[in-house]
């Protein structure tokens, strides 16, 4: 436990403040132009950002995107931040349950239902971890933090880096099958900054998997992460493989595709406008996590809300400037793929 509580330490300190963002890899949201619509014929107030995701009805298509758990700082920042998405309408994402399997007093730091009990609240367990576990197990992990749906992460780009990381993968499909079949919350296949393919999307759809986190490149680079952590002989992998990823909106754009009841756009999302572009993409709602967490540290909560102020005026002015009344109709509105993003998106499923 010691090892692990250690490890979430270091990742909150390289999150907030490290030299782990891609450093060629953008999320490719700005290719993605909303077209202008000069005569919208709307008022501001009266434009709905509401949205249903996963059976709760969110006052605004944000998730606070997952991030930490299993040690005493996690502790404060998954209140400090659950307490916002909780006052404001927002879902929010537990970071890897992991650490409760080492020790039960670990829960602490993800029970968040005390301050926020009517948010969606999404729990969180790796795809290596779930395969190991039983079913009534993996119940049992929800249950304690209350959760309304199990995020089930992929991250072996990110495990190859870390060390003491996994290395074996099989039988993850396998076990997305078993989940979807024997579990009655819902089941999210999330990545974990590397981005979901067609290929995996599909995948996933054969099982039995309706929603996704794309989690894509762009943002943090969480093999940029464990490189900083790793030792010497790892350091030279994690460099090659520091820009690994689907970018997070040619991903969004490739999953969508395939018909998922949910999406979420998570990986390098940091404003209004890039969740506008999301949703026109096809996301059911865009994550916020490390603009979150450095807007929390800065400023503390009063901090966190005026950033959230701000994502939600952005929001807001793109739905109007774009003549949508809601999320619906920004999901039709006119736009203009450019550039890089174009061409990922020409590649054939």
């Amino acid at each position: 436990m010691a090892d692990i509580a250690g490890r979430k330490v270091d990742h909150l300190d390289l999150a907030t403040s490290g030299d782990v963002g891609f450093k060629r890899t953008t999320t490719l949201f700005e290719c993605v132009n909303l077209v202008h619509d000069a005569l919208p014929d709307l008022d501001l107030d009266s434009v709905d950002i509401s949205c249903t995701v996963l059976g709760k009805t969110l006052r605004a298509p944000i998730l606070i995107a997952a991030m930490t758990g299993g040690a005493d700082r996690a502790e404060r920042i998954n209140h400090e931040l659950a307490a916002i998405a909780e006052e404001r309408g927002y879902a929010f994402g537990l970071g890897s349950q992991r650490a409760m399997l080492k020790r039960s007093e670990a829960k602490r730091s993800y029970a968040v239902r005390a301050v926020a009990p009517h948010a969606l609240v999404l729990g969180n367990i790796g795809i290596v971890q779930a395969a190991s576990m039983s079913s009534a197990e993996l119940r049992e992990l929800c249950a304690v933090v209350g959760a309304d749906a199990l995020c089930v992460h992929l991250n072996p780009a990110m495990e190859l880096v870390q060390e003491g990381g996994d290395r074996d993968f099989r039988g993850g499909l396998d076990t997305f099958a078993r989940l979807c079949a024997e579990l009655e919350l819902p089941v999210v296949a999330k990545e974990t900054g590397c981005g979901l393919s067609q290929r995996v999307a599909a995948k996933l759809q054969r099982v039995g998997v309706t929603h996704v986190d794309v989690s894509g490149a762009g943002g943090t680079s969480w093999v940029a992460v464990e490189t900083h952590r790793a030792e010497p002989q790892k350091k030279a992998l994690g460099e090659a493989f520091w820009e690994w990823g689907i970018p997070t909106a040619a991903s969004v754009a490739w999953v969508q595709s395939h018909g998922f009841e949910t999406v979420f756009a998570t990986g390098g999302l940091k404003t209004g406008l890039e969740i506008a572009k999301a949703v026109a993409l096809g996301a059911s709602a865009g994550g916020i996590a490390r603009a979150a967490l450095q807007a929390l540290e800065r400023g503390g909560p009063s901090g966190a809300r005026r950033f959230f102020d701000g994502v939600e005026a952005e929001l807001r002015a793109a739905l109007l400037l774009t003549g949508s009344a809601t999320l619906r109709a920004l999901r039709v509105a006119p736009r203009v793929i450019v550039g890089e993003l174009k061409d990922w998106l020409a590649l054939a499923p």
